[in-house]
């Protein structure tokens, strides 16, 4: 039998959630006002700290958390995303074997979705969808949303590839507006509104393999995002025909950092050793232990292109991630460590906030670097 801490009526089953005479809820065992401990009801002193508790008085009772609960109106980008052909491709296959690629599919879902600083909404059978800009709004979310789709769509070639489902593909919309917000909601029922329906109208326009998004999706992230103009479409409640853009490259760091204005060429015949340096990378992201990537070849074989490709692609990550630069010189004297020291030199020089690096004396870089990054004691 159970004491409500309120009230002090007995008698509750030990089953019972709220008190029958003052509705209070029943929470669990009492706790010492001194360490914190569980106390049986019937103590008169905590059997941790020897505390003594107020004589006639209930031991102090652990208080309800409340959830807080509300409504706003915010800015979010909306990703959905569906699996394109799956219901044909498994046809063939065990249940067993089907369940195991969705399991394979969500969780590289939710590592993507994370990666980018995204909320993961829900899923819908084999459909996915995400929000941009939950609890804080950030400048990017567009562009961060943008980033995740793509990876999204490579991953999951990647994945049909792998298991030999051959033409496996995702194809993913994204809006960005205005939303209704469920303050305080984890999962399924975060947001709702005409952008989410939207979303899904895009994902189910978009050709396999592709993300396509609005046009404020697109005048939000074109800073860093090339896109191709998809004509407008048609969509079930929409009263006039709606502008969408296909996403063609990531052509930029995060925000526009080092975009060129020149035409640039599209990656060809490297997806795979791009696809191995990501996965080398989040390797060693994930076990903290250091790693040597050495990439061989050929002059003009595209060794800067797929080191600005990853540097591209590294850039929009939720988590900071430094990036140093160093050069190897094949002539001169006590080189062997040429490229190390200058990739020191450079992160100094950034730390010091000093601009003309070639001019800057290296003790002072060295004294000031160290002044900014090591603290005081």
């Amino acid at each position: 039998m159970r004491t409500c801490g309120a009230c002090g009526a007995t008698g509750h089953a030990d089953t019972a959630v709220f008190c029958f005479a003052c509705a209070n809820p029943l929470a669990g065992d009492p706790t010492c006002g001194s360490c914190g401990s569980e106390v049986p009801p019937e103590a008169r002193f905590c059997p941790n700290c020897a505390s003594p508790l107020a004589a006639g008085a209930a031991p102090v009772l652990p208080a309800p958390v409340a959830t807080p609960r509300g409504s706003a109106r915010k800015i979010t980008s909306v990703l959905f995303g569906d699996l394109v052909g799956f219901t044909t491709l498994s046809e063939s296959r065990d249940a067993e074997e089907v369940r195991e690629l969705l399991t394979e599919y969500f969780d590289e879902c939710r590592a993507v979705i994370s990666r980018y600083g995204g909320e993961l909404e829900k899923f819908i059978g084999d459909a996915v969808m995400a929000v941009w800009g939950l609890p804080a709004t950030r400048e990017d979310d567009a562009e961060r949303a943008v980033r995740a789709g793509l990876e999204l769509v490579e991953r999951v070639t990647a994945l049909g590839d792998r298991i030999g489902m051959q033409g496996l593909a995702l194809r993913v919309g994204i809006t960005t507006a205005e939303v209704a917000v469920t303050l305080g909601a984890t999962g399924q029922g975060m947001v709702a509104g005409d952008p989410v329906n939207t979303a899904a109208r895009i994902q189910s326009t978009a050709s396999p393999g592709e993300v396509w998004v609005d046009e404020t999706t697109r005048a939000f992230s074109s800073s860093s995002i090339a896109y191709d103009d998809a004509g407008s479409h048609a969509m079930k409640g929409k009263a006039e025909p709606v502008p969408l853009w296909r996403v063609r490259a990531v052509v930029a760091g995060a925000r526009g950092d080092r975009r060129d204005d020149g035409l640039e060429a599209e990656l060809v015949g490297r997806d795979g050793e791009l696809r191995l340096v990501k996965e080398f990378f989040h390797r060693v992201q994930e076990t903290l232990r250091p790693g040597l990537l050495v990439v061989d070849g050929e002059a003009g074989v595209g060794k800067t292109r797929l080191g600005w490709e990853f540097e591209k692609y590294v850039d929009g990550f939720e988590a900071n991630v430094l990036w140093h630069r160093g050069r190897c010189l094949s002539y001169g004297e006590g080189v062997a460590y040429y490229a190390l020291a200058e990739a020191v030199r450079g992160r100094l020089a950034i730390l010091a906030g000093a601009d003309d690096q070639a001019g800057a004396d290296s003790r002072q870089l060295l004294t000031r670097g160290l002044a900014a990054c090591v603290p005081e004691t």
